[in-house]
């Protein structure tokens, strides 16, 4: 796979693990699931471990893998970093010596941005204060609906530079979401078979939470349910047409 990333709000992917195990709603229709199937059967090396079927799939299994821990050396320019496109660093079976390898090799390369995003966020307040948290590193949670709003208050004790959330897919409204202390929300729909429809004020409630409270909001999709431009943001509605980075670490993008 190429490292390049069509994802709107990243440059790049590095995946030092892949695959993961469903832990919430939002992990219902994951992309990343439907995709390592397609790649075992491709025979890609990295995605033969079949996962527990109840909770995962052909080619999801967890695992490690060491010897992508020197890819971002070989990354000539400076970029943004998704980390764990197709996993979840701290998934229970990731080892806390390989998650802080992970932690190395982006202290080790302050010229890119690096963004990891978990469901895990107990295992990530659990034993942040094991790990050696470089300044080039924003740290997100998933929150998908309001059964996983605990996770922001998990993520408030990260010592990250950047804390940021990811409300995509957002399948319920988030009435209760408190921003303080979050420097970045993305916000999306749903896209891909199945998907779940996003209510537009669902998502026009998360922009005005964070415009209040000085957060910048990133509205990425309205997902598919919505038409063929759901991307398209000239087609949002206008309160949804905004797509902001965290204004402290605007130099990643300019």
């Amino acid at each position: 796979m190429s490292d390049r990333s069509s994802i709107e709000w990243t440059e790049a992917t590095w995946n030092p693990t892949t695959g993961c195990d469903r832990v919430s709603d939002g992990c219902d229709n994951c992309y990343a699931l439907t995709l390592a199937k397609r790649l075992k059967a491709m025979g890609s090396p990295k995605y033969q471990a079949d996962g527990d079927p109840r909770t995962s799939g052909p080619g999801f299994g967890l695992t490690v893998h060491p010897g992508a821990l020197h890819v971002p050396y070989a990354w000539k320019s400076p970029r943004t970093v998704f980390v764990n496109s197709m996993s979840d660093l701290f998934h229970a079976r990731v080892p806390l010596d390989f998650v802080r390898q992970v932690f190395q090799v982006m202290a080790d390369t302050p010229q890119h941005t690096y963004q990891v995003l978990t469901k895990r966020a107990r295992r990530l307040r659990q034993i942040a204060g094991r790990l050696e948290w470089p300044p080039n590193l924003w740290m997100g949670v998933s929150v998908e609906s309001e059964r996983e709003l605990a996770r922001v208050d998990d993520l408030r004790q990260v010592p990250a530079a950047v804390r940021f959330l990811s409300c995509e897919p957002l399948i319920g409204p988030l009435v209760g979401l408190d921003v303080t202390k979050i420097d970045w929300v993305i916000i999306g729909g749903e896209s891909g078979p199945g998907a779940r429809a996003m209510d537009m004020s669902w998502a026009a409630h998360v922009v005005d939470r964070c415009q209040a409270a000085g957060c910048a909001p990133f509205v990425k999709q309205l997902g598919s349910c919505w038409g063929k431009h759901h991307k398209d943001i000239d087609q949002f509605p206008e309160v949804l047409r905004v797509r902001e980075y965290p204004k402290r670490y605007a130099y990643a993008w300019s």
